[in-house]
């Protein structure tokens, strides 16, 4: 599993936040290494996991302390944030620990989680406590494996199938009778996230098995399903995606939300800087990102 490297990018220039992020960022590099070691046992991972979210939530109460000091303006709507977090990621990713009995996989699953959270939530909401230039948000494009193994994740979850990375500067290439659908998300720090996705016939047709068993899902080849089909499957995946870039909220999904191929390309030539097309014996799935500034 891939480590996001602490850098002088990730200071604020709030010595004890500084000091608490790199700390952070050495301990989930730990859990990451005990997870790659077949040796280590099941309680050595438990006391690992318990430290990093004893430290995660003392470094929130810290930070919060600070925000109040200085009077922050942003101060609720980071410590949301913070809560989200708490209450609801973590909640999450500790019961899969739990169901899959700290199994590696899932192990390294809390640790990608957390450190890309962590990294985004330097780059956009703890820059902004001290007013420095977050930019559009965090350039997730830097981190095109975390991003691509996320993603796969997701689509092998909703397409029950083995996905490959074809291409991570997918251009547009036509691929064949595909749907099309995309999301908008809220984000930390006033910035705007929208996925755009594509799904190749046959492999949609893997979406709709999961959802409605091969029954079902046979009556509804051969023609067009219907929106709400449609939507159930792409749903499927929006949602842990959401929860990936740690989105507020999202826009209702809707038929509006779908798109044929002629308006799938004009929004696609609009600049995505997250491209990416899996490809698996069922068909391919292209997957692209883009984040904005919302002006208030």
């Amino acid at each position: 599993m891939e480590k996001i490297a602490w850098d002088e990018k990730f200071n604020i220039g709030v010595d004890v936040i500084d000091r608490a992020h790199a700390k952070l960022f050495r301990i989930i590099h730990k859990l990451i290494d005990l997870s790659n070691d077949p040796a280590v046992t099941q309680h050595t991972c438990k006391e690992m996991l318990k430290y990093l979210e004893t430290y995660s939530m003392a470094h929130f109460a810290e930070e919060e302390a600070y925000m109040r000091s200085i009077r922050y303006g942003g101060y609720a709507q980071h410590k949301r944030s913070h809560d989200n977090f708490r209450d609801k990621t973590l909640i999450s990713l500790k019961k899969d620990l739990e169901l899959s009995r700290f199994s590696q996989a899932s192990i390294q699953r809390l640790a990608g989680t957390m450190q890309s959270w962590l990294a985004e939530h330097i780059m956009k909401a703890d820059q902004a406590i001290v007013k420095k230039d977050v930019g559009a948000g965090y350039d997730f494009s830097s981190q095109a494996a975390l991003i691509s193994r996320a993603v796969n994740r997701a689509a092998q979850d909703v397409f029950q199938t083995e996905m490959k990375l074809i291409s991570a500067d997918y251009k547009g290439e036509h691929i064949g009778n595909a749907f099309y659908c995309r999301q908008c998300y809220d984000i930390e720090g006033g910035i705007r996230l929208r996925l755009l996705l594509g799904i190749e016939e046959p492999l949609l047709q893997r979406g709709l098995e999961k959802l409605y068993g091969k029954r079902k899902a046979a009556a509804l080849s051969g023609a067009r399903p219907a929106n709400e089909f449609l939507l159930q499957v792409f749903g499927q995946f929006f949602e842990p995606m959401g929860k990936f870039f740690q989105a507020e909220s999202e826009q209702e999904l809707d038929k509006d939300s779908l798109m044929d191929t002629d308006e799938f390309r004009t929004d696609f030539m609009k600049g995505y800087p997250c491209r990416l097309l899996f490809g698996s014996k069922s068909g391919y799935f292209i997957f692209c990102y883009r984040t904005w500034r919302v002006r208030k």
